[in-house]
């Protein structure tokens, strides 16, 4: 629009410019058209010179309104083609919304999908852990009562064998001193007793040590897993990104 109104004032003042040069011509022409009615010269030139000067001055307002014509429809064509111009950027700016807007939708429809897909393997990784500590509990309470079942066994050997050994001693002492070696067998008895039952403690703290690093080592294990599926996804999506 700025440049059709800068277009129209040059117009404007070049068709002033032109108005003054052509009157400054008839008014010089007048002059002289005078000078020769006073030296005589025929009415019948000066006459043919006014028709003439009317039909140039008619031909010039024809070309000045066809002109105008011209101008007025070639604005016309310029503010057309420029709300046609306008109208296909609305309706671009339009579609490019309606993409984008489908963009989000199919986004936000895979974000859920993953999380979804995320959150089954979770669960599945749960189960397969819950699963795996079942299957070493069961184990390691097979291993401890078969150690236990191996110590009976051994402690009734050691017994055996002693009861033996008490026995041959018990022939060459003294029945004075039965009471005392069955007081010294107790004794014993309750000190392997103790002795076992310390062992058994220990084995439990070393069992509950070993099974707490164990766990501990698996948590570390899944958190990278997950750091890992995480860093993977961050980058799938960069470059899902990048792809659009």
């Amino acid at each position: 629009m700025r440049e059709e109104r800068e277009n129209n004032e040059e117009r404007r003042e070049r068709g002033e410019k032109r108005e003054r040069t052509e009157r400054e011509k008839r008014e010089k022409r007048r002059k002289r058209e005078e000078e020769r009615e006073e030296r005589g010269e025929e009415r019948q030139r000066r006459e043919r010179r006014e028709k003439k000067r009317e039909k140039r001055k008619k031909r010039g307002e024809r070309e000045k309104r066809e002109k105008e014509r011209r101008d007025r429809e070639r604005g016309e064509r310029r503010e057309r083609r420029e709300r046609e111009r306008r109208e296909r950027e609305r309706e671009e700016r339009e579609r490019e919304r309606e993409r984008e807007r489908k963009e989000r939708e199919r986004e936000r429809e895979r974000e859920r999908e993953r999380e979804e897909r995320e959150k089954r393997e979770r669960e599945r990784e749960r189960r397969r852990e819950r699963e795996r500590e079942r299957e070493e509990r069961e184990r390691e309470e097979r291993e401890e009562r078969e150690r236990e079942r191996e110590e009976r066994e051994r402690e009734r050997e050691r017994e055996k064998r002693e009861r033996e050994r008490e026995r041959e001693r018990e022939r060459e002492r003294r029945r004075g001193r039965e009471r005392e070696e069955e007081r010294e067998r107790e004794k014993r008895e309750r000190e392997r007793e103790r002795k076992r039952e310390k062992r058994k403690r220990e084995r439990k703290e070393r069992k509950e040590e070993k099974r707490e690093r164990r766990r501990e080592k698996r948590e570390r294990e899944r958190g990278e897993r997950e750091r890992e599926q995480r860093e993977r996804e961050r980058e799938r999506r960069e470059r899902e990104r990048e792809a659009r």
